[in-house]
């Protein structure tokens, strides 16, 4: 069987909260908001009958409690699809959504579904990242790797080191103009379309909506964030202001044939091109997207000049910075993120994926004069992942899928 081409048909997110006992999600289980995500996605696209969807991939970093019990499946039959449809978990990390669309694109390229759902979540107020985790000792004994390795901003101050050029006050300014185009896109109204309003529950204040994410700053300034403290090293560069928060939410979106969407009348946002995942050091992991870029766009004959959107996961600006340097791009670029990142909309860990995928749709239907557009994100532990997608709205056709090694 020929290998069909795979389509992003649409996504939604749940508004992104603060993690810890103050959030809007403090007393929301995590499994109820990827329900919340899989209704939406079907009520929002009446012409996919459930029984369609081939496969429903969900993500978690920690897969326990309300994330674990194979979350893709329980959330599936949670939300009301019919028990034919499987479904099940995936874990890499910060790259989970990612991976779970790339997994389930390989399953309907192949023919093996027709359509899927993926997506992540992960309530970091409820299950702290590393939490239940018991590394082996063998990775200091044997000096496998540094510790710095598994603390996340102890490897975004270690990427500082390697890359001198990126200050503090480069990462700053980067901060506080992520956190101003985050505003403009809310006042423009650019993000609210892929968001689904969540009901929240708390004890002092009983029922509400959320409806907007929590952790945006909009009035951030580089002034502001240069009085703020270094957690993680004694006179260090990475800040709670330059580094994107410890946050929850869920993420979904709708797979399809290409062939398949045209038939029921879904839409075609963007096509998948080719995807490709590395690995790097784990002691400065936030370099992974730049191996994982250059791989695939090798790969595919492409060059950043022809990539005309940029939609890379700001889990700490100098990881940002650091992939801008490698490949020759300016700080402000208006290709890089141009509705702004997760230093102001949060990052809960395995849901992030797809937020990017979400605003590279948006930014395609307004620009069909860019051909494609890459989703990236750098991966805890080392590694890097990258999606090139095709603008369906672009008027170009579509170029004659071969096989490649990775």
């Amino acid at each position: 069987m020929r290998a069909r081409e795979v389509v992003f048909v649409d996504g939604v997110r749940t508004p992104f909260g603060k993690a810890g006992p103050k959030g809007i999600y403090a007393q929301t289980r995590a499994d109820d908001l990827v329900v919340r995500v899989i209704r939406e996605l079907l009520r929002r696209n009446p012409g996919l009958p459930p029984e369609r969807v081939g496969e429903v991939a969900i993500a978690a970093t920690t897969q326990i409690g309300d994330q674990g019990l194979t979350i893709g499946r329980s959330a599936a039959i949670l939300a009301g699809l019919p028990k034919s449809v499987p479904g099940f978990a995936i874990d890499r990390m910060c790259a989970g959504a990612m991976t779970a669309v790339t997994t389930v694109a390989g399953t309907v390229s192949q023919g093996a579904a027709d359509a899927a759902i993926a997506g992540g979540v992960e309530h970091m107020g409820r299950h702290p990242m590393g939490e239940g985790v018991d590394p082996n000792p063998r990775y200091v004994s044997e000096k496998l790797v540094d510790t710095s390795a598994l603390v996340m901003g102890q490897t975004a101050e270690n990427l500082h080191d390697r890359f001198p050029a990126i200050t503090k006050q480069r990462a700053d300014a980067y901060a506080a103009n992520s956190q101003r185009k985050v505003a403009a896109a809310y006042a423009a109204g650019k993000i609210q379309p892929g968001l689904v309003p969540m009901a929240v529950r708390s004890a002092e204040q009983g029922y509400g909506l959320a409806t907007r994410d929590e952790p945006p700053r909009p009035d951030t300034t580089v002034e502001g964030l240069a009085g703020l403290k270094t957690p993680f090293r004694p006179h260090g560069r990475v800040t709670a202001g330059n580094s994107a928060g410890l946050n929850d939410g869920a993420t979904g979106c709708v797979i399809a044939a290409e062939e398949v969407a045209a038939s029921l009348g879904l839409p075609a946002r963007m096509r998948l091109v080719d995807f490709s995942y590395a690995g790097v050091e784990p002691e400065v992991m936030g370099v992974g997207p730049v191996p994982a870029t250059e791989r695939l766009l090798a790969r595919n004959d492409l060059t950043m000049d022809d990539v005309g959107l940029i939609e890379i996961n700001e889990a700490f600006a100098v990881q940002v910075l650091a992939f801008l340097d490698h490949f020759k791009i300016d700080d402000e670029d208006p290709r890089v993120n141009p509705l702004g990142g997760a230093i102001a909309f949060g990052h809960p860990l395995a849901s992030s994926g797809v937020r990017l995928m979400i605003q590279l749709a948006g930014e395609f239907a307004e620009r069909p004069s860019v051909r494609y557009g890459i989703t990236t994100m750098c991966v805890g532990m080392g590694m890097g992942g990258t999606v090139l997608w095709e603008n369906c709205g672009s008027g170009k056709t579509a170029p004659a899928r071969e096989d490649h090694d990775d």
